[in-house]
């Protein structure tokens, strides 16, 4: 590595923080690590070499503060700046700054950025360099009636996209004249309003789509190759959840060419570091290619080119931007067997994949043959509603297609981030769809699928672990045996059975035993009865259930229970021994909880106030959206929140109480 570059600033936070670290440590390079106020104890800041605060939580007076930034750089000492993805990466002011301080931006130019910033300006680069790009009209400023007038000749169905920005934001498919003006209007106020920019154009949209991206990366000496594609058409509202490379879909001669494409695109603006060039891709017309956007910076599913193509990517963007040539040229360039990456997101499936959040309690990720983890996460770890909700990625490498979709389905069976809701199980279930399997992909079909998904039942081996875990840590162990106190398992034989009662939010489950931790029986719900042995070792729970042997770790989180083996980690609350006719009569009381962390912003019902189903009750915001949470009957609010207060997930703001007879209003008014 050449001496210019020693120190380096990693402007981010999160996995690809950590990513760009371990790269940093291997080639003898000292990392400096910046963060925020929430982000003070994450792992990015413990395995960088030092660390800089750059500000409060809120990202604007943080990692978006070039200023902080570049003087974090500065007080440091740093000569250079990775920008990671996402953040300032993709700003071409803060490239620009960097070239005033006098630091290297591990980066493309900022006219560069600029340039493939602008979607319209973009598609004018690239087809001076005959790249083809998708039929349709991009002009700055043109009017809604000009848009209207333009829509027939493309034809329908057309799709909106702003100029500026991504992440799907402002985007709109229309599938007739009648329907276009309101998107319109719709989508200039989500483009002002995500990136202060309203300028809309229209594009044919592609039936079918597959969005195919191909890695490039370009040198300052005019170099300029291409690391094959990726296949990302595995998405839900634009976002990226399944990678894989190469695609199932592209032979040879088209993959030549579409790399071909992605190399002119980078010559078009003088590209100089790691690109992605973005290209839609019908299905049903592979061999047809139309540019959409190139991402000026690495991407989230860098990692499956790397396990392809033996290439360290980082490594590539920090030589070049030392001013070396590329190592590599386009004969150097192999593919080896196939890898896929899932992203794990903090977020529930099975509520319309809302944003969780929480505490780490516990952490299992998965390792061996084959299998890769790109992670921001340890015990401890705060996952709040501040930034991106993405917490790792799973990245699989096999000899064949088959062999990385079986490895990957292996290594997510091994993943759990216990204290935090995660997608874990989804993607499981999302790889095992028929279509996944055979390769027959586009960016409507994650969505197709969702509706059949249900959140997996908690396997009987990890209720009972949850129940004996709870059962056992009720008494002080540093005294008392738990195994042989009077009201419970005896060493002496059997006594009573002791029931508990496991509740995982959605299903309340009985599990009844008794016996001896070595030889018990055990039945849950109405099912038969079962031979059972337990060993508890710290947060470990062995369970032998009629011979089969089953490990479950058990992590206590405040009055639940967090257990691995359902669907990537499970929080259970547990009540050991009750009475069930009281359990049955508390039944009347419902519940309303946060289905997100966030901030309380409206509470429009007193306590004690008389409500009707349906009217709102707490009214919470998280990631810039605003849920309403309604009344599921009628009944008496008690209302436990207030304006400000910050919730997490699951937390209950307010309870309604059902049974509001006469006789029950006095008894509790008594009470």
């Amino acid at each position: 590595m050449t001496p210019d570059i020693t120190t380096v600033l990693v402007a981010n936070r999160g996995e690809i923080a950590v990513r760009v670290c371990r790269t940093l440590r291997r080639l003898g390079i000292r990392s400096v690590a910046v963060h925020s106020d929430a982000d003070r104890d994450a792992l990015h800041v413990r395995v960088a070499d030092t660390a800089v605060r750059l500000g409060p939580a809120a990202a604007r007076e943080s990692y978006l503060n070039i200023d902080a930034v570049i003087d974090a750089a500065r007080r440091s000492g740093a000569d250079a700046i990775h920008p990671g993805y996402g953040f300032l990466s993709e700003n071409a002011e803060f490239a620009a700054a960097c070239d005033r301080a006098g630091i290297a931006f591990v980066g493309p130019p900022a006219g560069a950025i600029r340039t493939m910033g602008d979607k319209i300006t973009a598609k004018k680069a690239v087809s001076a360099f005959d790249v083809p790009v998708v039929p349709g009209i991009a002009e700055p400023g043109l009017t809604d009636d000009e848009l209207v007038a333009a829509a027939p000749e493309i034809g329908f169905p057309v799709l909106i996209k702003p100029s500026a920005g991504g992440g799907g934001k402002g985007m709109h498919v229309v599938e007739s004249a009648e329907a276009l003006r309101p998107a319109l209007e719709r989508a200039r106020r989500e483009a002002a309003s995500s990136f202060g920019d309203d300028t809309l154009f229209l594009e044919r949209f592609v039936l079918s789509p597959r969005h195919i991206e191909v890695q490039v990366m370009a040198d300052a000496h005019g170099s300029v190759v291409h690391l094959g594609e990726r296949e990302c058409s595995l998405q839900r509202r634009h976002q990226k959840v399944i990678e894989e490379a190469p695609s199932p879909l592209l032979d040879e001669a088209t993959r030549a060419r579409i790399g071909e494409a992605a190399c002119a695109t980078a010559r078009s603006v003088d590209y100089v570091g790691a690109g992605t060039v973005e290209f839609i891709v019908s299905a049903d017309a592979p061999d047809e290619f139309f540019f959409m956007e190139m991402n000026t910076r690495l991407q989230v599913e860098h990692p499956v080119t790397e396990e392809v193509t033996g290439l360290d990517l980082v490594e590539l963007q920090l030589r070049v931007a030392a001013g070396e040539p590329l190592p590599i040229t386009q004969d150097d360039v192999t593919l080896t067997g196939h890898a896929v990456e899932a992203r794990i997101y903090a977020e529930d499936p099975a509520r319309g994949f809302l944003p969780t959040g929480g505490t780490v309690v516990g952490l299992v990720e998965p390792s061996g043959p084959g299998v890769r983890v790109d992670s921001s996460l340890s015990v401890g770890s705060v996952v709040g509603s501040d930034y991106d909700p993405m917490l790792s990625k799973v990245i699989a490498r096999g000899r064949d297609r088959a062999d990385a979709l079986r490895i990957l389905t292996r290594a997510l069976a091994d993943t759990a981030v216990l204290g935090v809701g995660t997608n874990v199980d989804f993607l499981t279930y999302l790889l095992g769809t028929d279509d996944v399997i055979a390769g027959r992909l586009d960016t409507g079909l994650l969505d197709r699928v969702v509706p059949d998904y249900a959140a997996p039942d908690v396997a009987d081996e990890s209720l009972i672990a949850a129940a004996t875990f709870r059962w056992a840590s009720s008494w002080p162990t540093s005294e008392v045996d738990p195994w042989t106190v009077p009201s419970g398992w005896r060493a002496g034989g059997r006594r009573a059975p002791i029931t508990v009662v496991v509740d995982d939010g959605t299903t309340r489950r009985v599990v009844t035993f008794s016996g001896t931790p070595a030889d018990a029986v055990v039945t849950v719900d109405d099912g038969p009865q079962r031979s059972l042995s337990v060993s508890v070792a710290g947060d470990r729970v062995g369970v032998v259930l009629d011979g089969l042997r089953t490990t479950v770790t058990v992590v206590p989180d405040a009055d639940s229970l967090w257990v691995t083996g359902a669907g990537g980690g499970r929080r259970l609350r547990v009540a050991a021994e009750v009475d069930l006719a009281e359990a049955d009569a508390a039944a009347t009381s419902d519940e309303i909880r946060s289905p997100m962390p966030g901030t309380v912003i409206a509470t429009p019902v007193a306590d004690g106030a008389e409500v009707r189903a349906g009217d709102v009750v707490v009214v919470v915001e998280a990631m810039k959206m605003e849920h309403a949470l309604t009344a599921p009957a009628d009944g008496v609010a008690r209302v436990f929140v207030t304006r400000g207060d910050q919730v997490a997930v699951d937390q209950v703001l307010a309870q309604l109480r059902t049974d509001t007879t006469p006789d029950s209003t006095a008894k509790e008014n008594a009470a």
